[in-house]
């Protein structure tokens, strides 16, 4: 005699594909967020990505997006679960099973499936971290990528699991709630349709997602600015229209369309209705999809934004080499570089070499009081770089002119460089006999070139031989520069970077944040300068190829050929993170966008069924399709992309009032990637549409 138990595993294996599609979905969500979560507590990253540095907040704020996409596509596909189980449900019940009978049994196949595709997923997300990273490493040939896992990330994809089974379980319990056994036998065909709203829908929701956008990014700015407070952490609601914006864009996207249908209201009937009947459902997968690709542009921006500017700069340099180095340091000159170079076959040709001096400057500064701030003028407040009116012509061949009494700031043409110029000093100070100097701010020369994160200044040469008496070797320095004669070679480069590390000794292993006036000013107030404290960013002789030292050594020459080729290797844990960021959200809203299809086209079998007997042609059924699954891919990827894009574009232009040239080749470049992002997304909307071609069994 079969009992109820063996009836439940036959009808358990009779709707095996539900349980698939649950499986696959939990699956690819924890293999994500694993993959994810460790890569955000791998020790290798965490030391490129300085703690609360703008790349770490990134990486965090796009991870919230990552799980909050992959907690509503979970929860979802829980949702599709039980609906299609529904029959099964409605079967046991209509038998005189109990809700409290099945109820042990339909909570144990949950946590069963969820367990099974937790472990997959989990066991899965770390060979799929190593395979992308060593890929990427192969392309790059880092020494310093070296993958370490750190498993208490483990805690959140445990996090995760449980909030997928918590959610399974309490479906399961709503579904054995209901007592109208014909209700739950047909949950599978109830539609869900939206409330229609007015046309206006649309274009508030645009105007929604630029204002908040808007919105969002000034509310840190006036709080700066106007009221001089550190924007607190909840401003951020202010990006809530954003949210409300898009909603309303999907939701006009499935009542309405984008098209006029006056002239033709009949045209695409069916595939608008199917739509809108299912409404709610697609709503929040759009929702959810646009979110993601959002997430995925934002990451993938990052690398052309950084590298483009940087090779740009890199082909505009004037020389091929430039170093600098203290007084007190013997380091290589003309002779010994060209003796280098001859080794290799190379000459060296337009050498030029000129004197600065280190100054204290006194200036003003932001004092913090808690959450606000005042400014206060610092006697000393930073050191800066200073050339002579000559020193300045004989390396840039420019005659300027500096009045006496005042000092003139260097920066890039475009003027992008002031955050590391002090434009407010009025007394510079000899840090040997503490002489000073009374100045005032004399504006900017430019020479892109001389563009460093100490900052370089040009005084009088009347002044400057005034200030300079006294000054020890240890605060005066040399600035060299030179071009090779002809083809340059990456050995020689590589032969003059460690020979010029080697020269220094250990009082200039520094990175270039770390400021002596402004340490000699804390130990005067008896306080500990924070540079001597662990918050300072270390940096080793004996590590010169690492990302902290190539990027943030005081001394850090400049070498074409070199800074070239190595830019990959040297930043490549950055480049890795925010690819694989841009990866990870892209698969899981390609998957939503996948499984979303699917459904609706297993939803509405009976549909296309009716109309292949009423005579629908195969072209017009995969027409019919196709207007199911369009909107589905395209309006995330379009509203994702370009929110994203203009939001990002927003920000450049934030900085400093305008879009400079290397910002708009950088966007240029962004332009491109989201067109080739674009491709894929088609690729896989055709491969998607052949797929729900073969479940309704058309031909094309």
């Amino acid at each position: 005699m079969t009992t109820l138990k063996d009836l439940e595993k036959k009808l358990q294996k009779a709707d095996a594909k539900q349980a698939k599609l649950y499986l696959f979905c939990n699956f690819v969500s924890l293999l994500l967020i694993t993959a994810y979560s460790a890569m955000m507590f791998s020790p290798t990253v965490l030391l490129a990505l300085p703690g609360g540095g703008d790349s770490r907040k990134q990486m965090v704020a796009i991870f919230v997006l990552a799980l909050f996409g992959c907690v509503v596509f979970t929860v979802y596909a829980s949702g599709l679960f039980f609906r299609e189980k529904a029959r099964q449900l409605g079967t046991l019940m209509a038998l005189g099973a109990p809700g409290k009978r099945l109820l042990p049994g339909l909570l144990r196949e949950v946590v069963s499936l969820s367990a099974v595709s937790c472990l997959f997923g989990v066991g899965a997300g770390f060979p799929f971290v190593w395979i992308l990273w060593n890929c990427f490493k192969l392309m790059t040939g880092s020494d310093q990528m070296t993958l370490i896992f750190d498993f208490r990330c483990l805690y959140l994809s445990a996090v995760f699991f449980v909030i997928v089974v918590g959610c399974s379980c309490l479906n399961a319990y709503r579904y054995l709630k209901k007592t109208n056994i014909m209700e739950v036998m047909h949950e599978e065909h109830r539609n869900e349709p939206v409330k229609e709203p007015g046309r206006w829908c649309g274009p508030v929701g645009g105007l929604l997602v630029l204002g908040g956008a808007v919105l969002g990014y000034m509310g840190p700015v006036v709080c700066y600015y106007v009221f001089h407070v550190y924007a607190p952490a909840w401003i951020n609601i202010l990006y809530a229209p954003v949210f409300a914006g898009l909603y309303m864009i999907m939701l006009h996207t499935v009542v309405y369309g984008w098209r006029s249908h006056k002239k033709y209201p009949y045209k695409n009937m069916i595939a608008r209705s199917m739509m809108k009947f299912q409404g709610k459902q697609t709503v929040n997968n759009l929702l959810v999809s646009t979110v993601l690709i959002a997430g995925s542009a934002f990451g993938i921006f990052y690398l052309p934004m950084m590298s483009v500017g940087q090779m740009m700069e890199i082909k505009s340099r004037p020389y091929d080499y430039y170093y600098h180095y203290r007084a007190d340091q013997e380091i290589f000159g003309e002779k010994e570089i060209s003796a280098l170079a001859g080794e290799k076959g190379l000459a060296v040709k337009d050498f030029k070499q000129a004197p600065y001096l280190c100054l204290g400057m006194d200036g003003v500064t932001e004092v913090e009081e808690g959450n606000s701030f005042h400014y206060e003028r610092i006697p000393f407040l930073n050191e800066g770089k200073f050339f002579s009116e000559d020193s300045y012509k004989t390396i840039t061949g420019e005659n300027i002119s500096v009045e006496k009494g005042s000092y003139m700031a260097v920066s890039n043409t475009e003027e992008t460089g002031l955050y590391y110029l002090n434009g407010t000093a009025e007394a510079l100070t000899n840090m040997v006999t503490f002489e000073s100097l009374p100045v005032s701010f004399g504006g900017y020369a430019h020479y892109d070139f001389l563009l460093d994160s100490v900052g370089y200044y040009v005084l009088n040469n009347e002044d400057y031989q005034m200030i300079a008496a006294g000054l020890t070797p240890d605060w005066m320095g040399q600035a060299a520069f030179f071009n090779m004669d002809g083809k340059d070679s990456y050995e020689f480069a590589q032969d003059f970077f460690y020979t010029l590390v080697a020269s220094f000794d250990t009082e200039c292993e520094k990175p270039d944040s770390y400021d002596r006036v402004a340490k000699y000013y804390d130990n005067q107030k008896g306080e500990v300068y924070w540079g001597d404290t662990e918050r300072m960013t270390k940096i080793s002789f004996s590590e010169p190829d690492t990302s902290d030292f190539r990027g943030h050594w005081r001394y850090m020459p400049k070498c074409r050929i070199l800074d070239k080729t190595d830019f990959n290797r040297t930043f490549s844990v950055f480049l890795m993170m925010f690819l694989f960021i841009a990866i990870i959200c892209s698969l899981a809203a390609m998957i939503i966008d996948y499984t979303r299809c699917m459904t609706i086209v297993l939803n509405n079998r009976y549909v296309f069924e009716d109309l292949k007997r009423l005579g629908a042609s195969p072209s017009f059924l995969h027409k019919e399709i196709k207007g199911q699954a369009g909107p589905v891919f395209q309006i995330p990827a379009f509203v994702g992309m370009g929110a994203m894009y203009f939001l990002y574009a927003l920000l450049m232009f934030g900085n400093d009032g305008r879009i400079t040239g290397s910002e708009a080749g950088g966007l240029g470049v962004c332009f491109l990637i989201l067109a080739g992002i674009g491709g894929i997304y088609y690729l896989v909307y055709r491969y998607t549409v052949k797929r729900m071609c073969g479940q309704i069994v058309i031909e094309k």
